[in-house]
């Protein structure tokens, strides 16, 4: 053996490389590995020694462990006959005759006397097995480990093998211990480096073998052992005579006081001290002392005990088969002391200082089973896992709990202590925290690895207490009749649950005990506590209470969905009462549209703030707002014209002085609105009438608002709903550039106009709201003639167009001059003019002013060019103006701003209601500070019934092709298609614009199919197919 490297000279490891000085045969079929071994090199400091381990899992082969025992010559010759007894041995494994071979001397003496022990094989077909995990594949037959110094040990073993003899099968299960335990218990007294090693006897498990000898039964041919060698009953040998006896007898004490020194050093059938069997009086003695010992750690004097004695003791009772003794008379200990010393000291302190008295006792039972658990950790690391019994400290624990903590009166007592310390700080009193704390923690332990103990014992019987301390709470809260109040005092308490579960209670009891305070504070009164008169959710919403609001939503979020839900109900109860009350005073005619949807924005912006302050902006109150909103604005047909109207007046010149950013918000808030509509197409109608006024009159406050509007629309509802108010735009451009192109034709040509300014808009039928009949006016001459003019000119450059004269969305200007003149007075009771109504003197001169006024007033104004006074019938039949707008343009004429009275109205009735017989004259008394003076149109209210319904039949109208449109583009996809599916994929199309009814859908599939676009199925009439 050469071995390579040098080891340190100081306590440690390192790992060298071993080669065999001669292969060796191993027989025919048998491959000898080539190459070295690693050796693992372990310096033990106290004996300046080398210590050479296989290292786990290496090639067989030889390693060296050379030792410094001075042998005699009767043992020198023992171990000549021992080494030839193993090689024959392994020659029966490998299933040669022994006798036909020869052992080889043993040279391996020196000069005095010290054996260098090397691995000695009686033939050259050893095989060395290693110490470690190998490969049952391997024929292995005997390994044998040699440790250096004081700590030297010997051992040997057979290694069960698949395909070896059936005998040698039988003898190898005969002698598997555990190694690990000569290694533990080794390690105090011996410093011991090395553990036990692993050998996997099959291909399918590994199981730990011990290294630990037995004596070995030779075969009759196994040449006789040296004189008187004791071995197992089960070992066959023959003596010689009586003085080899006599030479034996002396060998063997020599061998006693080895194994005294040296116990794991010696040959295995020659270790006394680690027989199978043990003496039952010896076994006593060992037990009586560790009973002692135990006892005594319970009683805290164990100061003077060898915990190294004790755990080698322990250590050979479960080696020697007596696991059973030692773990039951444990049992047996414990559960007396703790019957008879424990619990009675407990018992005592029953009513004075029981609490600390049983923490006191858990505490001292703890420490002395960690160190009894110390004494017997060999048997929880063989006996309790072989058995599958309770390890030592768990047994402990199990013992604990039986004797003392269930025993029914300290059960009792430690149930009702612990309930009552509780109870006495929810009502103010001062308590022993860590008291409770450990006495919770001791019942979770004693669990072991459950929460069944601490359950049983303590949180079961605490959550309910708890329940029925609150139960009455809760009325006494109630009592009191402020929601506000209660809410608080809830929040407090579930503070105070969590607080001191955290504090001193199992982390798992917190959720537990704070869904008790829920379940009897909360979700039994959740209707009573937001319904209180006077202090519910109502009244903190008409009061404004947000803070109140938002607790009460946070306790009730406690109950998720189902808390949120009441809250939610309450509030939508009263948000749809306020809603119906702002339609039903509409209705009533109390409030004009402005006036209507102002309001709607005021609620919605109260509930907003609301939502955000209180509510969290949760998602259940934010759909409950929607849905409510939606309710109540459809509830009125007249919403979505309201709603066009107020972003007229939002939009117009001359507004309230709001900034741009006012108006901003405004047009962001009223889509809001809008996306409530359901009728959004009805919507679309009023809002190009009002924006075409707005284009056509130039009273829009800026074209950047109103395409901003677009696009929010067109964000909103896409880009088919915008389409032609975009094509407004575009028509106001073009009009702008054929309007220069009239004037360069005006000059080029020398063109009179009469004097008259024209400006003419071109439109285009399809993008601009026009009437189905459009409305008779008599224009005067002048401007008549000059639009006459620009007609020619325009149909000569587009031929095939047509002109349609729009009277109702033109502007004029006049120059009007006033000559002073008193106004003509009548009776007493007749209105003033306006210069008296202003308080100004009434002038005398001359004054000339530029009157803004719209076509239809242009009309009446110039018919007193050439008459005094007119009558209404007069005037109607003179301009032939439709009722409704020659109402509304006599009335900004003559009962508008004192500052714009331009006639005066002279009428038998006080009433604001023109009359046929009213009679009308020039105001000459007329004065403004202003050269040009705009006169205001009164503001229509809205439609009157006759042009809404107008305006209903135009939307039913358009309504048919869409949804005609509709089911064409879906059946043109599916091709085929059964009724109620195509109704709901209609609707669902459609939703965005508006909502249309089944019927109104069926009716336009039979239009579809006696037009031949759809056809029903023969198989089944509710099944359309499209016709292509």
């Amino acid at each position: 053996m050469n071995l390579r490297g040098n080891p340190p000279k100081k306590e440690g490891k390192m790992r060298i490389r071993a080669f065999p000085r001669r292969r060796r045969s191993s027989g025919p079929g048998v491959a000898e590995p080539r190459g070295g071994c690693d050796i693992e090199a372990i310096i033990i400091k106290s004996s300046n020694q080398r210590r050479y381990r296989k290292a786990p899992a290496s090639a067989a082969g030889y390693y060296p462990a050379p030792c410094s025992l001075a042998l005699s010559d009767e043992e020198r010759s023992h171990y000549r006959h021992r080494t030839s007894e193993l090689d024959q041995r392994s020659n029966l494994m490998q299933g040669r005759d022994p006798r036909q071979q020869q052992p080889e001397p043993l040279n391996n003496l020196n000069a005095n006397g010290r054996y260098h022990n090397r691995m000695v094989a009686g033939s050259n077909n050893f095989n060395g097995a290693t110490v470690g995990n190998v490969d049952s594949a391997v024929p292995c037959r005997i390994a044998r480990q040699s440790v250096l110094g004081q700590q030297h040990q010997a051992r040997s073993m057979n290694i069960n093998v698949p395909n070896a003899s059936s005998m040698l099968q039988h003898q190898q299960s005969q002698h598997r211990l555990s190694s690990q335990g000569l290694a533990s218990a080794s390690r105090r007294s011996y410093h011991l480096a090395a553990s036990g090693g692993r050998v996997r006897a099959d291909n399918r498990t590994n199981t730990n073998y011990p290294l630990t000898p037995t004596p070995l039964s030779m075969p009759d041919t196994a040449p006789a052992a040296p004189a008187v060698v004791k071995t197992e009953p089960s070992a066959s040998t023959s003596g010689p005579s009586t003085s080899a006896a006599a030479s034996a007898e002396s060998t063997e004490k020599r061998f006693k006081e080895i194994a005294r020194k040296y116990p794991l050093w010696l040959p295995e059938y020659k270790r006394r001290a680690f027989n199978a069997s043990m003496d039952e009086k010896y076994v006593e003695t060992i037990w009586a002392s560790l009973k002692n010992a135990i006892q005594e750690i319970q009683k805290k004097n164990n100061s003077g005990l060898s915990f190294e004695q004790l755990y080698r003791n322990a250590y050979n009772m479960v080696l020697h088969k007596h696991g059973n003794r030692l773990y039951y008379g444990l049992r047996e200990v414990v559960s007396e002391h703790l019957e008879h010393k424990v619990r009675a000291d407990v018992l005592e302190a029953l009513h004075s200082n029981f609490l600390p008295k049983l923490n006191q006792a858990w505490t001292d039972h703890q420490t002395s089973m960690v160190m009894i658990r110390d004494i017997l950790m060999y048997m929880d690391r063989v006996y309790v896992q072989q058995r599958e019994v309770d390890n030592v400290y768990n047994l402990g624990l199990i013992l604990f709990r039986d004797q003392v903590v269930r025993y029914s009166e300290i059960q009792k007592a430690l149930r009702e202590k612990l309930l009552g310390m509780v109870m006495e700080e929810r009502h103010g009193e001062a308590i022993n925290h860590l008291a409770i704390k450990n006495a919770c923690s001791m019942l979770i332990t004693l669990g072991i690895n459950s929460r069944t103990v601490y359950e049983e014992d303590f949180e079961k019987p605490f959550l309910a207490q708890s329940a029925a301390f609150y139960k009455f709470e809760s009325q006494n809260f109630l009592a009191e009749n402020n929601a506000g109040v209660y809410i608080k005092k809830v929040e407090a308490r579930i503070t105070e649950e969590s607080s001191r579960a955290a504090l001193y209670l199992d982390k798992d009891t917190e959720p537990r005990i704070v869904r008790v305070v829920e379940e009897e504070l909360i979700k039994k009164h959740m209707r009573p506590i937001v319904e209180m008169e006077n202090s519910g959710v109502v009244y903190m919403i008409k009061n404004s209470k947000t803070e109140d609001l938002a607790c009460t939503y946070k306790l009730f979020s406690r109950l998720k969905e189902e808390g949120l839900k009441v809250i939610a109900d309450t509030m939508s109860a009263y948000l749809r009462e306020q809603g119906r009350m702002l339609v039903k005073e509409e209705e009533n005619g109390n409030t004009n549209p402005i006036t209507f949807v102002q309001n709607l924005l005021d609620l919605k912006d109260r509930f907003d703030q609301f939502l955000v302050h209180s509510f969290a902006n949760d998602r259940i109150f934010k759909n409950v707002i929607s849905s409510d909103f939606e309710h109540f604005l459809n509830l009125n047909n007249k919403s979505p014209e309201y709603l066009s109207l107020f972003i007229d007046d939002k939009l117009k010149k001359g507004g309230k002085g709001m900034s741009e950013q006012e108006i901003e918000s405004i047009l962001d808030k009223t889509m809001v609105l809008f996306r409530f509509l359901l009728e959004k197409d009805v919507f679309e109608r009023y809002y190009k009438t009002h924006l075409a006024k707005r284009l056509l009159l130039n009273k829009s406050v800026s074209d950047d608002f109103e395409k901003n509007m677009i696009s929010k629309l067109k964000t909103e509802c896409g880009c088919q709903f915008t389409s032609k108010l975009e094509g407004m735009f575009k028509d106001m451009s073009v009009s702008n550039t054929i309007m220069d192109e009239f004037k360069n034709f005006v000059n080029n040509n020398n063109l009179s106009l009469g004097g008259v300014e024209l400006t003419v808009r071109i439109l285009t039928t399809g993008f601009w709201p026009t009437q189905t009949a459009t409305p008779n006016c008599n224009i005067p001459a002048a401007p008549r003639e000059a639009f006459d003019i620009f007609k020619n000119f325009y149909l000569n450059k587009h031929s095939g167009r047509q002109l349609t004269l729009q009277p109702q969305m033109g502007t004029a200007y006049i120059n009007a001059v006033f000559y002073g003149r008193k106004a003509v007075e009548s009776e007493k009771d007749k209105d003033a003019p306006s210069s008296s109504s202003s308080g100004c003197a009434v002038p005398t001169t001359t004054r000339k002013h530029i009157l803004q006024v719209s076509t239809y007033q242009m009309c009446v104004l110039l018919l007193f060019n050439n008459r005094d006074v007119l009558t209404y019938d007069d005037i109607h039949q003179e301009t032939d103006i439709p009722e409704r707008e020659l109402v509304r343009a006599l009335q900004s004429l003559s009962m508008g701003k004192p500052a714009q009275r331009l006639l005066v109205r002279n009428s038998k009735t006080k009433t604001k209601d023109i009359e046929p017989t009213d009679e009308f004259y020039v105001n000459d008394a007329f004065n403004s500070k202003f050269h040009r003076v705009k006169i205001q149109t009164v503001a229509a209210k809205g439609e009157s019934e006759p042009e809404r319904k107008e305006t209903r039949g135009k939307v039913d109208e358009d309504r048919k092709h869409e949804i005609e449109a509709a089911i064409v583009r879906i059946m043109k996809a599916r091709k085929r298609l059964a009724h109620n599916l195509l109704v709901s994929d209609v609707t669902s199309q459609l939703k965005s614009r508006f909502l249309p009814s089944p019927v109104f859908i069926k009716k336009r599939i039979e239009g579809l199919i006696e037009r031949e676009y759809l056809q029903r199925s023969p198989e089944d009439r509710k099944v359309y197919n499209y016709l292509a």
